[in-house]
């Protein structure tokens, strides 16, 4: 069995992959200085609720985009597992083209996203990952990754918005009953909903009319994608395993 692990910042991504299905994911909170102990426990109790063993574990993939903890991590797999994980690197193979400046300073996310996107549903594809960070991924019709944006995940708008102001406060990320806000929360709640989905729609439409295509699939994954892909009928699907489905096909590529 395959287990994938997708490192942000915020959380930590964990999926059992066998045969042709994932078995289970779950996720965790990236916590700076946890070490390998406390998080081969918390997997531990994930693997005995889902009724797998660290013996089951065949290979593990990883993608980081946090320096700092995929040491504790590559630990984690060589101490438990007994495996040495397959790292997302640079010169790794992706199966795509890879059409932009300076591939080495691409997360490994992203990569991730885009070659799950590629073996799913091939080509051209816009992909929205609306996580700590918010990223669009264009992918050409022929498997190009052509590159992407990125900007501040909208949980971050939320903190920014209490700390830069003295009297607004932070707020849950929520559909709001109405866009006028009848109240202060409930306006922050509108312009933080409203203009995600604006932010998220405009930036799909102008990708995709750079791609120049009438066909283009649009697939969402990341932690607040459902909040708004209904709202967003350029989104064809939410796919909250894209990045692990990545991860999977890079093992099969990179691993004999």
């Amino acid at each position: 069995m395959l287990l994938a692990i997708d490192i942000g910042n915020s959380n930590i991504k964990f999926g059992m992959h066998a045969g042709e299905d994932w078995c289970c994911h779950w996720r965790a909170v990236t916590v700076s200085g946890k070490m390998a102990d406390e998080y081969a426990v918390l997997v531990s109790d994930f693997f005995y609720e889902n009724g797998f063993t660290f013996r089951d574990v065949t290979g593990v993939v990883i993608a980081s985009v946090v320096p700092e903890t995929t040491p504790t991590i590559v630990e984690l797999c060589d101490r438990y597992l007994h495996t040495a994980p397959l790292l997302i690197e640079p010169g790794i193979k992706t199966g795509l083209r890879l059409r932009i400046e300076n591939p080495q300073t691409v997360g490994a996310d992203r990569i991730a996203n885009v070659v799950g996107a590629h073996a799913l549903i091939g080509g051209p594809a816009v992909i929205v990952d609306c996580g700590t960070a918010t990223k669009w991924e264009a992918l050409g019709a022929g498997g190009e990754y052509l590159g992407g944006a990125i900007a501040p995940g909208f949980g971050l708008f939320s903190e920014a918005l209490a700390q830069g102001t003295s009297l607004l406060t932070q707020v849950r990320i929520e559909q709001p009953p109405s866009v006028i806000g009848r109240g202060t929360v409930q306006a922050i709640q509108s312009g933080l909903f409203w203009g995600a989905v604006g932010m998220i729609e405009g930036l799909i439409q102008r990708i995709t009319q750079e791609l120049g295509s009438d066909h283009t699939t649009v697939l969402a994954t990341g932690g607040l994608s459902h909040l708004f892909a209904q709202h967003i009928p350029a989104i064809c699907s939410v796919n909250p395993v894209l990045t692990l489905e990545g991860l999977r096909v890079l093992w099969e590529l990179n691993t004999p």
